[in-house]
């Protein structure tokens, strides 16, 4: 199944947050560290198998809590730090993830 812009734009947006938080918290620069690779991996699964596709909500507002505990705990930790910045480093992301934020989630279709 081909992603549609709504799933797209949120892997970029997820991309983005985890690279300001590795380049911060652990040095890097293009590459990811171990750790946040295996977490931007499984966020792009996440995203992927996401069963809203077009009609996703941003996470906080999700019904569905797809993320295994430990992973939850580190995504969390990462939009936490990257989530205020990201105005000032992916202003137009930003943006279209407050706007995102804004809508209700529907219900999944059975």
């Amino acid at each position: 199944m081909a992603e549609g812009p709504r799933i797209r734009r949120e892997k970029k947006t997820v991309d983005a947050m985890i690279h300001l938080y590795c380049r911060k918290h652990h040095g890097t620069d293009e590459e990811l560290c171990p750790e946040c690779k295996e977490l931007h991996e499984y966020a792009m699964l996440r995203l992927s198998k996401c069963p809203f596709q077009e009609d996703k909500p941003t996470c906080a507002n999700c019904l569905v809590h797809c993320y295994k505990p430990d992973m939850k705990t580190k995504i969390a930790k990462v939009m936490r730090y990257s989530g205020p910045r990201m105005l000032l480093h992916h202003p137009i992301l930003a943006l279209h993830h407050v706007f995102d934020g804004r809508k209700k989630p529907k219900p999944l279709k059975k």
